[in-house]
């Protein structure tokens, strides 16, 4: 196993922490510090993909044509 030495400022050791814990789950077995650090334990989570349904993906025209009337109407939605 390889291992990777950081230098951090105290200020920054924080960010670089949520960071590091962040990442991908099996991408860092052990995280150490030598001081005493609030490391939130978040993990990312990526947004949730929204089904569009087909009435509200583009003006609903079949012709392919341009209509700024939908445009607009899109936009006030």
């Amino acid at each position: 196993m390889n291992k990777i030495t950081l230098s951090v400022d105290d200020d920054k050791l924080e960010t670089v922490l949520t960071i590091l814990n962040n990442l991908k789950d099996g991408l860092v077995s052990n995280i150490e510090t030598n001081g005493k650090v609030k490391a939130r334990s978040t993990q990312y989570k990526p947004k949730t993909n929204t089904i569009i349904k087909e009435e509200h993906s583009g003006t609903n025209d079949t012709s392919g044509k341009y209509s700024a009337s939908a445009y607009r109407e899109r936009l006030n939605r």
